[in-house]
């Protein structure tokens, strides 16, 4: 039995600004409190975070990611967990979003952009490192998990998370677990070709995938862009291309139109497939404010339903949802 002191104490928060090796760490210590770690593992970078049971953010540390060594990779991950927990006080459970997925054939990482991954088996290897489980999912899925437990998605039984930037990517979230699918490609949106293509759309441009005419080639930003260019010679951003839609440039505004129509047309195929309750959108592109007002009016024409009210919703953590989602990857309890 804690006395009344041990028990404040026990509740004490303590604040502290550390740096080392280069990077800038805050740490907000609770001690009493179970804490869930999170890492993002992409390629240039590996975010890790720690969370309390309600979900509030307790510390923050990024590094850089090593380059073309995958023991390195593994030991910076490991370095990185330890360094959160000793300071903040406690042991806590670790998940890791990763740009790939285990294989449920092979164990082994498939499908990485992080080239140093693939043919690995990243699971094992940091639970043997750490001395725990330590669960690892696509990163797009830890993305629609961090959103569906509490982000723009909270409360919906089933949600589809997007992610639109560079490539384009998806998750789905059913009653709070993702889906992950018996080849682990569950709510891999963009390598789908675009629905109902029209005779200028057809065979699409080629895709990394092999494919040609897939939902990315049509919907990253960089393809946003392209199809600004080839229709009008200037070379926009698409962000730019966006600003100047706002601003009533008709060039920009035919550009996010037929944007809007392929984006419309894309989710419909999920939307007739899994009624979501929510989509949410991350990624550079999800910060077009007018996807927000034109995709709803779009949508009806393309869902198999007498009504198509789809919440088509921003993100609530922006960038951060994917390190959340992979401290989530261990559930709140219920």
């Amino acid at each position: 039995m804690l006395s009344s002191a041990e028990q404040e104490f026990s509740l004490t928060r303590r604040r502290r600004k550390v740096t080392q090796q280069g990077a800038r760490i805050t740490y907000e210590v609770w001690l009493g409190q179970q804490m869930r770690i999170g890492i993002d593992l992409g390629g240039t970078k590996i975010e890790g975070i720690a969370i309390d049971e309600g979900g509030v953010e307790r510390a923050r540390l990024r590094i850089p990611t090593p380059k073309g060594d995958y023991e390195a990779v593994v030991k910076a991950v490991t370095s990185l967990v330890l360094d959160i927990e000793k300071n903040r006080g406690g042991r806590g459970t670790v998940g890791v979003g990763i740009p790939g997925a285990i294989s449920p054939a092979t164990g082994l990482v498939k499908n990485a952009n992080t080239v140093e991954l693939i043919g690995h088996p990243l699971d094992k290897d940091l639970s043997r490192a750490l001395g725990r489980e330590v669960r690892v999912a696509n990163d797009a899925n830890c993305f629609a998990l961090s959103e569906a437990t509490d982000g723009a998605g909270a409360g919906g039984q089933v949600v589809f998370g997007v992610i639109i930037g560079t490539g384009v990517g998806g998750g789905v979230v059913v009653n709070g677990r993702v889906l992950t699918g018996s080849h682990a490609i569950a709510g891999e949106w963009g390598h789908n070709p675009l629905a109902w293509p029209r005779d200028d759309e057809r065979p699409g441009h080629p895709c990394f995938c092999g494919r040609p005419g897939c939902n990315e080639s049509f919907l990253a930003g960089p393809s946003l862009s392209r199809d600004h260019r080839l229709a009008t010679g200037q070379d926009l951003e698409a962000r730019e291309i966006a600003e100047r839609a706002e601003g009533g440039d008709a060039k920009a505004i035919a550009t996010m139109v037929r944007y809007e129509d392929r984006m419309a047309r894309a989710l419909a195929v999920i939307i007739n497939v899994l009624d979501p309750d929510f989509v949410v959108l991350g990624g550079g592109v999800s910060n077009i404010a007018r996807l927000y007002r034109e995709l709803p009016l779009v949508l009806p024409k393309y869902v198999f339903s007498d009504t198509a009210d789809t919440p088509i919703v921003k993100a609530k953590y922006g960038d951060s949802s994917g390190v959340r989602g992979a401290a989530w990857l261990w559930p709140p309890k219920r």
